[in-house]
């Protein structure tokens, strides 16, 4: 009678050991290849100063009311879309990177506020931001 073959119910790890310690052989080979090397990166100390440009402001209303101030320090003058968008390209001929805040009241809509972002790139503004400041009535 012929002697039946058991199932081996063990894993063979032995080829699994042999390549761990080829693996570790090479790591040890190649580690002090490994060269470190030191980037000399460019100080900032010489770079000029940008500018201090004014911001000019264009607050928008309910009932199609525009608010502009060209300067900080000057008050807002009530105006009507056509020369509001005038006064902004008459002063961004002088100052192209002008930058332009747009402050829009958080009850008007989002198509209106758009349209008037178009606008003023229309008229030469490449620097538009919108006003969003948490709990104003605006």
């Amino acid at each position: 009678m012929p002697r039946q073959r058991r199932l081996m119910n063990q894993i063979n790890v032995v080829p699994y050991i042999d390549v761990m310690l080829v693996l570790l052989v090479i790591f040890m080979v190649t580690a002090p290849m490994i060269q470190t090397t030191s980037v000399d990166v460019p100080s900032v100390g010489g770079a000029p100063s940008p500018t201090k440009t004014e911001t000019m402001i264009v607050a928008m209303r309910p009932g199609n009311l525009l608010e502009f101030r060209p300067t900080a320090n000057t008050p807002e003058q009530t105006m009507n879309r056509k020369a509001l968008l005038a006064e902004v390209g008459k002063l961004l001929k002088s100052d192209p990177e002008r930058p332009v805040v747009i402050s829009a009241d958080k009850n008007l809509r989002y198509e209106e506020v758009m349209d008037m972002l178009n606008d003023l790139r229309q008229a030469g503004a490449k620097r538009i931001s919108l006003d969003a400041k948490a709990g104003s009535g605006r």
